[in-house]
């Protein structure tokens, strides 16, 4: 697989220190209405040392305003993001952190095969985040770890508004889901 097929922009990579944390958002899907990002989000995103968000951001106020949170800031846009952000941000994209490659995408098509379509897509990476349906998942298939932070804001069929935080160290990814 060419370069050019993993990602649209070059890769960005992290290196901070030993253990990097990284929040990792999807499907904000703001401005609408008086809807905000939840304070336990707002707060681990800023504490983390990288944003990751997988798309529908929607507005590009709402990209500058999570660049402001603090952390160095990467992400891929959705199906539902302004034509700005569209042009900002690659369809899908691998970021490195701390030994580890971590591929993201918006869209990961059916859920049939999901797991081996992502693989395939980021070869060689050890996750794999991706948006769009606003169901969290953590799951490992094939020692690749296959992730959706479900929604901060817009729950949809998901029994709560989620996010993820991942521990990068030597290598290793280490998922946990967070309840909003």
């Amino acid at each position: 697989m060419t370069e050019a097929r993993c990602t649209a922009t070059p890769r960005p990579s992290y290196h901070r220190r030993s253990l990097t944390r990284i929040a990792v958002i999807s499907d904000t899907h703001l401005p609408r209405g008086a809807r905000r990002l939840p304070a336990r989000c707002v707060e681990l995103c800023t504490g983390a040392d990288l944003l990751l968000h997988c798309g529908d951001v929607c507005g590009l106020g709402v990209w500058e305003m999570l660049a402001n949170l603090g952390p160095p800031l990467a992400g891929v846009h959705g199906n539902m993001d302004d034509p700005e952000l569209r042009k900002l941000l690659p369809k899908q994209r691998i970021v490195e952190v701390e030994g580890s490659r971590i591929g993201m995408v918006h869209i990961p098509g059916p859920a049939a095969g999901r797991a081996v379509r992502l693989r395939a897509t980021f070869p060689d990476c050890d996750a794999t985040v991706y948006g769009h349906t606003h169901v969290p998942e953590a799951k490992q298939d094939e020692g690749v770890w296959i992730l959706n932070p479900g929604s901060p804001t817009e729950r949809r069929t998901s029994p709560s508004h989620a996010m993820l935080m991942l521990e990068v160290e030597e290598g290793a990814v280490r998922p946990t889901l967070v309840r909003l």
